[in-house]
């Protein structure tokens, strides 16, 4: 049985938009919509969202702006899928940047949107019951602790929050980039302080135990596994 989860449709080309809304209605999905920026923030700000299908361009503000708003100033993590019409390695950087959580670009099949969704939005479900286990790892989002085989894991602040960010993107990998941007910001260091951390992250979370769960995807990043993984 497909879950309720509630969307938001931002897009303001009216056809585009028809097509999302009718389709994921039609999946059973409960699906809200926004021609521009302005009713997209209203739309926020009053209701309860489980996914926000976010164009990056539109009439009077952009989604970059739209999606750091989210991610800055509502009280849950909703996740973010991008929509854009140009397929350009900056975009994306750009939307992963300011917290964008998946990325599509158009023309794109409507299936793939609603398996998207389906993944982002248990994603949230997840996150929002505070506790997300991953095989013998559990971490505690709310506590900000993490556990394994039933072990407390000595964590640095940072430690955990790359640990946070690759439990909430498992099965998926998570970049370089997109770790240091997620961390840091701006403010991110010259050195390759990230390093280090995934040096300590990973004698924390692997080092006492029988197989590795932190895994260095060599081009691309980082991810969490299990062995039959």
């Amino acid at each position: 049985m497909t879950p309720k989860y509630a969307v938001l449709v931002v897009e303001d080309n009216q056809d585009i938009a028809i097509q999302l809304v009718d389709y994921l209605a039609d999946k059973g999905l409960v699906v809200d919509y926004a021609a521009d920026g302005k009713t997209a923030l209203q739309l926020l700000a009053a209701q309860r969202y489980d996914i926000v299908v976010l164009d990056l361009m539109l009439p009077d503000m952009d989604g970059l702006s739209i999606c750091n708003h989210i991610k800055q100033n509502l009280s849950t993590n909703i996740p973010v899928l991008m929509l854009t019409a140009r397929d350009s390695l900056d975009e994306k950087v750009q939307g992963f940047g300011v917290g964008a959580d998946d990325y599509l670009t158009k023309p794109f099949a409507l299936q793939e949107m609603y398996v998207r969704c389906l993944a982002l939005g248990k994603r949230h479900q997840l996150h929002q019951q505070n506790t997300l286990t991953i095989g013998e790892l559990e971490v505690n989002f709310h506590k900000h602790s993490a556990t394994r085989a039933g072990q407390p894991l000595s964590l640095s602040s940072t430690d955990f929050t790359i640990l946070k960010l690759l439990a909430d993107a498992y099965p998926n990998a998570v970049s370089k980039r997109q770790l240091t941007e997620q961390i840091w910001g701006d403010e991110a260091p010259q050195t390759d302080v990230l390093r280090s951390h995934i040096y300590t992250l990973r004698n924390a979370l692997d080092k006492p135990f029988s197989y590795p769960m932190l895994k260095t995807l060599h081009g691309i990043g980082f991810r969490l596994a299990l062995p039959s993984e």
